[in-house]
């Protein structure tokens, strides 16, 4: 039962983010990443993640998915303002897709059968992830936080753009 759910949250994930690419509305694509959100936290809970589940839905379906509505409302991205795409950008693009193509399809052919995930397993149990977060991995935990206050700050500066340009040389 849990491999059909598997299967089931692995397709609706993987259809809602190409949808979020291939998108033409800025806020639709915002709300299919939502749903993409939901998809993964579906997926911590087959692992017995419940706790990783429910602070993903706070914090990305929640926090930051409303941070990225009022970044797509501040930029108002129409395509009449829209500068076009030069054609190098474009091919460089499709090179970097099918490095990243080629990588995963390398990846999944060396990769094991996935194992069947015990019930009884206590990865995803409180206790046991803050003493891995708080002791193993505190360096890059606290890196990272570094890392979201400099793009907080990063997209004040984006949004006050007009006065930064304005600022005495």
């Amino acid at each position: 039962m849990s491999q059909i759910a598997f299967y089931i949250l692995s397709f609706l994930s993987v259809v809602s983010a190409l949808l979020v690419i291939f998108s033409k509305k800025p806020v639709h694509s915002v709300l299919y990443l939502v749903f993409c959100f939901f998809t993964i936290a579906g997926h911590y809970v087959l692992l017995n993640a419940q706790f990783l589940a429910a602070v993903h839905i706070i914090v990305y379906a929640g926090a930051i998915m409303v941070l990225f509505l009022f970044v797509v409302m501040l930029l108002n991205l129409n395509a009449d303002i829209e500068p076009h795409k030069d054609n190098v950008l474009k091919v460089s693009a499709v090179v970097a897709g099918g490095c990243l193509m080629l990588i995963m399809t390398s990846v999944m052919k060396t990769a094991d059968t996935m194992p069947i995930i015990d019930s009884t397993n206590q990865i995803g149990v409180v206790k046991n992830l803050g003493l891995a977060l708080y002791q193993t991995y505190m360096l890059p935990f606290e890196l990272l936080s570094v890392l979201l206050l400099s793009a907080m700050v990063g997209s004040v500066l984006i949004a006050k753009k007009e006065d930064i340009e304005n600022l005495p040389q």
